[in-house]
């Protein structure tokens, strides 16, 4: 439940939970814009003898093999700078997960892709949830995670994918969870 918006009453619980519009996938998709465009750029210097770079001169290149390979790398990277510009924008993984005790029920809420399946919404009864399930896991590729288990035995997460969350806020949301739905906390 990673939060930047957090709405708490006597009955009702809601957390935002942030998706991909985070600092650092916009900082990649800027770096990888900004070099695709300067080999892409290289890469049609070496073809056309123009030099289209202000801070240096790719028409010195040979365009086969090297200007061609420029070329591939930049288109490349391109491609893979709009794949993250449209996760960015379609904000993949954002979304919100509200407890209400008044009505008795869970909404969990993520965007996904486009398409038929692109609002991912999981509705349940607050009297299904067994627990709160803390998941930590140190190490190369660390995991902090809060999961909604219920009695059928599913497991359903509610924090954000990637960066993992410090310890501290892991735990601290799992027991303000917990508390709210006055069920147990298992993991720690």
């Amino acid at each position: 439940m990673s939060t930047q918006t957090k709405t708490t009453t006597n009955q009702i619980l809601s957390k935002k939970v942030t998706g991909s519009r985070r600092f650092s996938n916009y900082w990649w998709a800027s770096v990888i814009t900004m070099g695709g465009t300067g080999f892409l750029l290289s890469g049609i210097s070496s073809y056309l003898k123009i030099n289209l770079l202000p801070f240096a001169d790719p028409t010195q290149l040979i365009f086969i093999p090297q200007g061609i390979v420029m070329g591939l790398y930049g288109a490349a990277a391109l491609l893979l700078a709009l794949y993250l510009w449209l996760v960015i924008l379609w904000d993949l993984g954002g979304g919100y997960n509200e407890f209400n005790r008044d009505t008795g029920k869970v909404n969990i809420f993520r965007w996904g892709f486009p398409g038929k399946n692109r609002r991912v919404e999981f509705n349940s009864n607050l009297s299904e949830i067994q627990s709160i399930r803390v998941d930590i896991k140190d190490g190369i590729n660390p995991r902090r995670a809060l999961y909604l288990k219920l009695k059928d035995r599913r497991q359903i997460p509610l924090t954000r994918v990637g960066q993992p969350l410090p310890l501290s806020d892991v735990e601290n949301q799992g027991a303000e969870l917990a508390k709210f739905l006055q069920v147990p906390l298992e993991g720690l």
